[in-house]
């Protein structure tokens, strides 16, 4: 199941700051003072071949010395959030309801209706809430009592039909 949790390197495709990240929405603003800054409105971000849509998606800075660039420490993309990440020879498709990434820690949480496809060998994770922390390959998933967690992996039965 591990190969699952490695889905999650997926924000960090997406939330990684060695390539240009473009983020299109109908609406932006941004405060110095606070280092908040929300994007709204059909937003699309787009980091090479990996993308995430949602209909708002806010990013917190912290400010660094002057003249330095500000560092991201956390993202939350909220409303109809779909993604898809390519990642060591994978495509990782996923969707819910909000989903946030931590770049220190390298903690996702994907909130609301949770769902992860690995699309190459088509392996599926539910759940209500989706816990994943990349440094330590540790994952935790929560259904609801009218949708328990759910896990699908396609077997080779062994079978030379």
């Amino acid at each position: 199941m591990k190969f699952l949790f490695v889905v999650f390197i997926l924000t960090t495709m997406l939330f990684a700051a060695t390539e240009k990240l473009i983020i299109d929405a109908k609406h932006f603003e941004t405060n110095d003072a606070t280092g908040l800054t929300i994007f709204t409105g059909n937003v699309k971000l787009l980091k090479v071949k990996d993308k995430l849509n949602s209909q708002k998606l806010e990013i917190y800075m912290k400010p660094n010395s002057k003249g330095k660039a500000k560092q991201p420490i956390k993202y939350i993309a909220t409303g109809n959030v779909d993604f898809e990440i390519h990642s060591n020879g994978k495509v990782y498709k996923g969707r819910g309801k909000k989903v946030i990434y931590n770049p220190n820690t390298q903690e996702y949480t994907v909130i609301g209706d949770g769902y992860i496809k690995e699309e190459v060998e088509q392996r599926e994770l539910i759940g209500e809430k989706i816990y994943i922390n990349q440094l330590t390959g540790n994952a935790r998933v929560v259904g609801k009592e009218d949708k328990p967690v759910r896990f699908i992996l396609n077997i080779d039965s062994g079978s030379n039909n």
